[in-house]
């Protein structure tokens, strides 16, 4: 477990778990992240304060943008793999503000890509979303299907990321694998996530917006079991598909070493339950102010994770009322909050 890591977006959400999970396990971590204001900055400063407790951690303050910086790092690290997490998040966010996207999650991925071009990793993994499949409607979603229909450019920017690894794996061979994460929650959860809008809003007897008239089915997968996701794959290298066939291409897998993989709950909760489990925990009735759906969503959100599950011997499996219970627990105690 010497290996060397770098995670970028350490001081995010997922970024967070995960390094220190591998922290735990004994890896060496260096963790990076631009710590912008697009939530609570505090919240980020509280998640770096417990990873760089660790002797086996570092943090570097850099941006994905600034690539004199980024190859400063990589030329003088020599990481043996690298897990990109760094992104701007938020399918809404994206219509309003779609320069950042372009900026964050299409130049800064480049700029990684280049970096694992020239001071060469054994494994870059990085982050896509569910958002790629778009107006598919065909239930569940698999990594075998089109994607060619996103309905933001969140969505664009996470299916790019896709296509540019590919490309630098047939160009270059650096073995690459894609996440599409699904609905992702837990505790030190991001601010702008339903859960945390919603457990605030209750708390406060405030209303909640609940979209779709709350009839939206979501794959919700708590944090815990997609960062066992991506540890058991770091060392799982993406490798060429010796069946691959040009005549009927495979889209999750190529004749690079080129991996998609889809990690979600493979089940799936209509929003008004899940609104009924945060109330069931809080012991408070939730205002609802039921709006229709909201440009940019997906009415159902649900993973197929058999390749995922053929390939790490494990599949996300937390039940929706233990881990809504859990990130409940972490924000009445962080926020100091009695009920």
């Amino acid at each position: 477990m010497s290996a060397k890591i770098l995670v970028t977006g350490a001081a995010g959400f997922i970024g967070f778990h995960l390094s220190k999970q591998l922290l735990s396990l004994g890896y060496t971590v260096i963790g990076l992240d631009n710590l912008n204001d697009y939530y609570d900055v505090n919240l980020k400063e509280s998640r770096l304060s417990i990873l760089i407790a660790s002797d086996n951690f570092s943090f570097h303050n850099i941006d994905l943008q600034d690539k004199e910086s980024l190859d400063k790092l990589f030329s003088t690290s020599q990481f043996d793999y690298v897990v990109n997490l760094a992104a701007q998040a938020g399918v809404r966010h994206s219509i309003t503000n779609p320069y950042t996207y372009l900026e964050s999650n299409i130049t800064g991925f480049l700029n990684i890509l280049e970096a694992c071009r020239h001071y060469p990793v054994k494994h870059l993994l990085y982050a896509s979303s569910s958002s790629v499949y778009g107006a598919n409607k065909k239930m569940p979603f698999s990594t075998q299907d089109n994607v060619d229909h996103p309905l933001a450019l969140y969505a664009v920017s996470k299916k790019s990321n896709e296509l540019m690894a590919h490309a630098y794996s047939n160009l270059y061979s650096i073995p690459t694998t894609g996440l599409r994460f699904f609905s992702a929650y837990g505790t030190y959860g991001r601010p702008d996530m339903a859960l945390f809008i919603f457990t605030k809003a209750i708390l406060a007897g405030k209303p909640i917006n609940v979209y779709n008239n709350g009839k939206m089915k979501r794959d919700f997968t708590y944090v815990d079991d997609l960062v066992e996701s991506i540890v058991r794959l770091i060392p799982k290298v993406a490798l060429p598909d010796e069946n691959w066939n040009a005549l009927n291409p495979n889209p999750a897998t190529s004749f690079a070493p080129y991996r998609i993989y889809n990690v979600g709950n493979n089940s799936t909760v209509e929003l008004l339950r899940y609104i009924e489990i945060i109330e069931e925990k809080l012991g408070r009735k939730a205002i609802k102010n039921l709006l229709p759906m909201q440009e940019g969503d997906v009415p159902d959100a649900l993973a197929d994770v058999d390749d995922l599950a053929k390939e790490i011997n494990f599949k996300p499996s937390t039940p929706i009322e233990i881990g809504v219970a859990n990130f409940i627990d972490w924000y009445l105690d962080y926020y100091k909050v009695k009920l």
